[in-house]
């Protein structure tokens, strides 16, 4: 018995000194993978500049890589993705917060135990999914209302990319808002404050570092959303404002060069590393803004 307990007692030590290096292994295999992605994109992109001048990337209006010869201006697909997720935020933002203040402040344990989990599972549908449901159901019904409206546009992408960021916001919202202290909530109630009073002006101000975060993780999430805009966001890289007409983001582009429309080692295939790379420092940009205004109002409440 003593012996039994003896090798129990040895095999947790060993599992305990164990865990720590494997625990060690998995963090920097993570940190690993993320530095040879960076490095590759790094280095393509390099290739790139060597064939096309960085002003002209930087500053031509002009994105026609398959023309003779080809013009690699980024401004255009920049323009298609801005455009694309400032339509998703405005659909997105509003609807998302409201459902978080309902969700956090106004609903009961049941009706939130069976509203949440529906929610949740609109961002579990593939984005092919809801590619097709923007080309094939979405963009008919914006016709009627719009004759002007392409088959191939930016409004339809961008309000169903709405559409499939909301539960993300809603749902990392209501969690931040949740995490309000009770005493905040009834302190107002105290003062005679209304219900909505106390989650406009007590939680949603306390809550607003979360809140910050799920709108600019969402956001991100548009910005590298691939499949709906390639599906029915058309290809046609163009800069202007103009929401109704055939656009390009730089993911649509990326998948369009990935089919095989260029071959290995030519300019248009470096091209994608270069647009790529401009994914990411959109991306990184973004993150780097929400820890910023995060930690800014973390600071003032």
């Amino acid at each position: 018995m003593i012996e039994e307990k003896k090798k129990k007692a040895s095999a947790n030590q060993m599992l305990e000194k164990l865990m720590p290096k494997v625990l060690l292994v998995t963090a920097a295999l993570s940190i690993l993978t993320t530095l040879g992605i960076l490095l590759t994109l790094i280095i393509e992109t390099f290739t790139f500049f060597e064939k096309v001048s960085i002003i002209e990337y930087i500053t031509s209006k002009k994105w026609y890589p398959f023309s003779e010869p080809g013009s690699f201006g980024i401004l255009p697909l920049i323009a298609g993705t801005v455009k694309v997720t400032l339509i998703a935020g405005i659909v997105a933002v509003p609807i998302g917060l409201a459902s978080a203040i309902y969700l956090s402040e106004y609903a009961s344990d049941k009706t939130r135990r069976i509203i949440k989990p529906i929610l949740e599972v609109l961002a579990g549908i593939p984005t092919i999914v809801y590619g097709f449901f923007a080309l094939t159901f979405v963009t008919p019904v914006l016709r009627e209302i719009i004759p002007s409206l392409e088959m191939f546009n930016a409004l339809s992408p961008g309000i169903v990319i709405g559409i499939m960021i909301t539960p993300m916001i809603a749902s990392l919202s209501e969690d931040a808002m949740s995490s309000v202290p009770r005493s905040m909530r009834e302190g107002a109630l105290a003062l005679g404050s209304t219900k909505l009073e106390v989650s406009l002006k007590v939680v949603l101000p306390a809550a607003v570092s979360g809140i910050v975060s799920s709108i600019v993780l969402a956001l991100s999430r548009a910005i590298g959303e691939t499949m709906i805009v390639a599906v029915a966001g058309g290809s046609t890289p163009n800069l202007n404002l103009n929401v109704t007409e055939s656009i390009q983001t730089m993911t649509a582009y990326i998948v369009q060069v990935s089919q095989g429309d260029a071959g290995y080692g030519t300019t248009i295939y470096y091209s994608i590393y270069a647009v790529g790379f401009t994914l990411f420092l959109f991306t990184l940009l973004m993150n780097l803004l929400a820890q910023f205004i995060s930690r800014k109002f973390r600071e003032e409440y």
